[in-house]
């Protein structure tokens, strides 16, 4: 309400400083045809200022929020990777039967254009994601997701990220992994069915994190060179990946 008053009390100073103008003009002038012609022009006028305010600079503004909250997002995105998510990309892709039909797909170079990313994202739309449930070392996951549970409870927590509805999917399928994981005391001698249940959300989690991982290497590579190079030698699926550069 106080913010309102002030945009009232502004309102009416403005209307008032208008008057006077208007008056100090026919005082001076002693013409009331030539004040209404200005006044019936700036009253014209004012349909434009409208749709120049509203439509143009109006929208200039939000496209520039737009990029600012993208990138505090990808900020957000890329602490996850740097966290979590590279970690149990190479996990994942460990115990993937059938890596080698995509390996070469995703060894990213630095001379990768806009397309390949976009057709690498939509073969990899299309794949079959499986893992063998059996080769998974479930209590190096556990303890994995476990030491990342308040960071991931942060993440859940920032509203910025309701924009960004894949993302947010991603952070669910992981966390109800990490709750799955947590919940079983033991990972030895569990049940076929129970066996099951987990690689399904495994593989939920799976799918998310390789499109989301490919849409962040390409943000990289096209605002954060530096930040691509370091990305690009840390790969969890180039088998010759190395932080050191050669």
């Amino acid at each position: 309400m106080k913010h309102f008053r002030w945009q009232v009390r502004l309102g009416l100073l403005l209307l008032l400083v208008s008057i006077i103008l208007y008056a100090v003009q026919y005082a001076i002038f002693r013409d009331t045809h030539q004040l209404f012609v200005y006044l019936l022009a700036d009253i014209a006028f004012v349909p434009i200022q409208v749709l120049l305010v509203t439509l143009v600079i109006h929208e200039l503004l939000s496209e520039r929020e737009k990029r600012a909250r993208l990138q505090k997002l990808n900020m957000i995105i890329g602490a996850f990777f740097s966290e979590v998510g590279t970690a149990l990309l190479a996990f994942f892709s460990d115990v993937d039967p059938k890596l080698g039909n995509i390996r070469k797909d995703l060894v990213i170079t630095g001379e990768w254009s806009a397309e390949q990313f976009a057709g690498v994202s939509r073969r990899m739309r299309g794949y079959d994601y499986r893992i063998e449930i059996h080769r998974a070392n479930l209590d190096g996951l556990r303890i994995l997701l476990a030491s990342k549970r308040d960071f991931l409870l942060q993440l859940m927590q920032n509203p910025n990220l309701l924009e960004h509805e894949s993302f947010t999917e991603l952070l669910r399928a992981v966390f109800h992994l990490a709750e799955e994981l947590a919940t079983r005391e033991r990972m030895a001698d569990l049940p076929p069915r129970d066996l099951e249940h987990l690689a399904n959300d495994i593989g939920r989690a799976y799918v998310l994190l390789v499109g989301e991982w490919l849409s962040y290497m390409r943000h990289l590579r096209d605002e954060y060179p530096y930040l691509f190079s370091l990305a690009i030698r840390t790969n969890p699926f180039d088998q010759d990946a190395s932080p050191v550069v050669r």
